[in-house]
C-alpha cells in the first residue's frame, strides 16, 4: 500500500505541474509510445531473467506491494520457536529433535509457528544446522562458519530478482530513446504534411523519452532498491538463527542462546529482553 501511495505521489508532483503549466493531458495519450516501451521493458527482462529468477521478482513484488512480511511478531516467534526446540533438547537430550527435523510441517514445535513456517529457506537452514548438532562431530566454530557461507550463498542468489529489476530500469531511458527516433522516423515521413500534424508527431516522439526516464527514475528503479531492502531484512533472519543456534551449540542455556539472537535483531525489529522473555516462556496459545 505504501509503494502505490508513493506511486501516485510521483504521478501527482509530475501531472501537477505539467497542468500548472497549461499542459493538455491527450497530447501525453500515446499508445503507440506505451506498446514499444512496455513491450521492450518486458521483453528485455525476460530474455535477461532465467525462469526460476522471474517467479521470485513475482513473489518478492506481490510482498514488497503489500508491505513486506518481516516484523517483530516475526521475530519473536523465531525466538520461541527456537527457545521450545533448544528446551526440548536440553530436557530430552538433542536425539528428540530429530522427528522434529526431518518432518517440520508435521512437528508439534514447527507448526505452531506458521508465519515462521511461510519462510521456507529459512526454517530448511535451521533444521540443517540442527541436524549437525545431532550427528555431533563438528565444533561450534566450524558450525558457524558453515552456517556464514550458507547465508551468503542464499544473499547472493536472493539478490538476483532486485538486481534484474534494476537492470530493466537503466534499459529504460534508451528504450524511450528508441520510441522517440520511431516518432521521428513517422514524423519525417510526414514533413511535407500540415504544420499541426507534424507538430503532433513530434509531441508523441517526446512522450517516449519522457515515458522511458519516468518510468527508470520514478518506477523502476525506485521499486528495485524497495526489493533490495526488503531482501536485506529477510536476510537479517538467517544472522539472528545463527547467532542463536550457535550459542547453543557452544552450551548455552536456551534463554542466554535466545538472547544471542536477540541482539542480532537490528533495532527496529528488536524486541526488548523483557519482551521477549516473556514471549518466549508463554505458552503458544496463551493469553
Amino acid at each position: 500500500m505504501v509503494i502505490i501511495v508513493g506511486m501516485l505521489i510521483v504521478l501527482g508532483g509530475i501531472l501537477g505541474g505539467y497542468a500548472l503549466e497549461h499542459g493538455q493531458f491527450m497530447v501525453l495519450y500515446q499508445p503507440a509510445e506505451y506498446i514499444i516501451i512496455g513491450g521492450a521493458a518486458l521483453g528485455t527482462l525476460i530474455v535477461s531473467t532465467p525462469v526460476r529468477v522471474l517467479k521470485r521478482l513475482g513473489a518478492m513484488l506481490g510482498e514488497a506491494f503489500k508491505g513486506g512480511t518481516v516484523s517483530k511478531d516475526l521475530y519473536l516467534n523465531i525466538l520461541k520457536l527456537m527457545f521450545d526446540l533448544f528446551q526440548v533438547a536440553r530436557k530430552d537430550g538433542v536425539l528428540v529433535l530429530e522427528s522434529h527435523i526431518e518432518a517440520p510441517t508435521k512437528s508439534a514445535i514447527f507448526s505452531k509457528y506458521k508465519d515462521v513456517m511461510d519462510k521456507h529457506h529459512l526454517v530448511q537452514f535451521l533444521v540443517d544446522t540442527l541436524r549437525l548438532i545431532i550427528l555431533g562431530g563438528i565444533s561450534p566454530h566450524d558450525l558457524e562458519s558453515l552456517m556464514e557461507a550458507d547465508i551468503d550463498i542464499h544473499h547472493a542468489d536472493g539478490a538476483l530478482p532486485a538486481a534484474q529489476l534494476q537492470l530493466t530500469a537503466d534499459a529504460l531511458p534508451g528504450l524511450g530513446i528508441v520510441a522517440a527516433v520511431l516518432g521521428i522516423c513517422i514524423t519525417m515521413s510526414a514533413i511535407g504534411g500540415p504544420p499541426e500534424e507534424i507538430g503532433h508527431k513530434v509531441a508523441a516522439a517526446l512522450v517516449g523519452t519522457f515515458l522511458g526516464i519516468l518510468l527508470c527514475y520514478g518506477f523502476f528503479g525506485p521499486l528495485a532498491k524497495n526489493l533490495e531492502i526488503m531482501h536485506e531484512e529477510e536476510g537479517m533472519l538467517f544472522g539472528a538463527v545463527k547467532a542463536g543456534t550457535v550459542a547453543f551449540a557452544k552450551g548455552c542455556p536456551p534463554i542466554l542462546a535466545v538472547e544471542f539472537a536477540r541482539r542480532s535483531i537490528p533495532g527496529d525489529h528488536r524486541p526488548t529482553y523483557q519482551e521477549m522473555e516473556k514471549h518466549v516462556k508463554t505458552p503458544k496459545g496463551a493469553k
